[in-house]
């Protein structure tokens, strides 16, 4: 699973996913892509389960591209605890994704195997997306 080696602060603030992508809103290094089409938070479990779903499909041809990383930690509190006490242990690693943002990119593959690959990934994920291309050029 995907984990900073070390953080500045170890249960740091909510940060916000709302607004449009600063930067990773075209496509670098494949020639497909998955592009968020409404922020959100993509945790570590999500962003492998992903990866396992396009490699799987693409009979480990071609290569996978992941632009995302999670840095934030989520916290929370036991089941059954009250109020107060300070902030809850933490439990997952997600990444901020914000609308626009490139996630995953796939190269070496036909369209069809790249775009079918990046549907299945697209279902693991707990944000709306779309597939981009570099040849449409609708980056």
């Amino acid at each position: 699973m995907l984990m900073p080696k070390r953080t500045k602060y170890r249960k740091p603030h909510r940060l916000s996913y709302e607004g449009h992508a600063k930067g990773n809103t075209e496509l670098h290094f494949g020639e497909y892509g998955l592009k968020a089409t409404e922020g959100g938070y993509v945790s570590a479990k999500q962003i492998e389960a992903a990866r396992i779903a396009m490699t799987r499909y693409m009979k480990r041809g071609g290569k996978v591209w992941i632009n995302i990383f999670p840095h934030l930690a989520r916290t929370e509190k036991a089941l059954g605890v009250r109020q107060g006490k300070g902030k809850g242990n933490v439990e997952e690693w997600v990444a901020v994704v914000k609308e626009g943002k490139i996630m995953f990119e796939v190269g070496g593959v036909s369209e069809e195997i790249a775009r079918e690959a990046l549907r299945l990934a697209s279902h693991k994920l707990s944000v709306t997306s779309k597939i981009v291309s570099k040849e449409s050029g609708v980056n």
